[in-house]
């Protein structure tokens, strides 16, 4: 397991070190290819030159070379095509180890998981939860059951006697007689009711000082 752990960063390492050589290759090979083109190109011109002086042999020699140049142009164009496939498959073998690492990786801690987590201890952990969970139940039953007179109650009984008065009030609602509300008092009409004060009846005394009045009048 440690030899994994620290062969990995290696691996990668030399993974990146050879794509790192290839690219330096590749890079080489292109600007070899560039000068050869260029060359290519003055041994055209030149057999151009050689041609409007009507020296054929020159010129002949001249496009030897360009042919020359031009054979070598298509080699690192294969060489170039080769480094670019080892490139390709390269980066797809490190990919594959990269994922295949991930993958040992997880697998690992998982199993470590796995391992910390006995199902025994799982089963004994549930079976000390079931068991606290029914011992508070009962506590709360206990709790909640009656206690001293009230225990001895018939809980029926009670029912039937609530029962009872509730038939008894039912019926004392339904054989109470109606009431009726008191008819309202008749007035006579206003234009009837004599405004007159009704007349007084004179007392002894009221007629003894009316006459002592009479004689002071007199």
């Amino acid at each position: 397991m440690f030899t994994r752990i620290f062969g990995k960063p290696k691996q990668e390492s030399n993974a990146v070190a050879t794509l790192d050589k290839l690219n330096e290759t590749l890079e080489m090979l292109e600007k070899k290819e560039k000068v050869l083109l260029k060359k290519a190109a003055t041994e055209v011109e030149k057999a151009k030159e050689f041609t409007r002086a009507k020296n054929k042999r020159a010129a002949i020699q001249c496009l030897k070379r360009k042919r020359l140049y031009e054979q070598q142009v298509e080699q690192l164009g294969n060489f170039q095509l080769r480094i670019h496939d080892q490139m390709i498959m390269l980066e797809g073998a490190k990919a594959t180890t990269e994922t295949v690492d991930a993958l040992r990786t997880g697998a690992a801690a998982m199993k470590a998981m796995q391992k910390a987590t006995n199902i025994d201890d799982v089963d004994k952990t549930m079976d000390e939860i079931n068991e606290q969970t029914e011992n508070m139940k009962q506590i709360q039953e206990a709790l909640s059951a009656p206690i001293g007179a009230a225990a001895d109650f018939d809980e029926d009984e009670l029912e039937a006697e609530l029962e009872e008065l509730e038939g008894a009030e039912l019926e004392e609602q339904l054989l109470q007689p109606a009431t009726t509300a008191p008819a309202a008092p008749v007035q006579a009409p206003a234009s009837r009711i004599s405004t007159r004060p009704a007349a007084q009846k004179n007392t002894p005394e009221d007629d003894e000082l009316a006459a002592l009045q009479a004689e002071l009048a007199l």
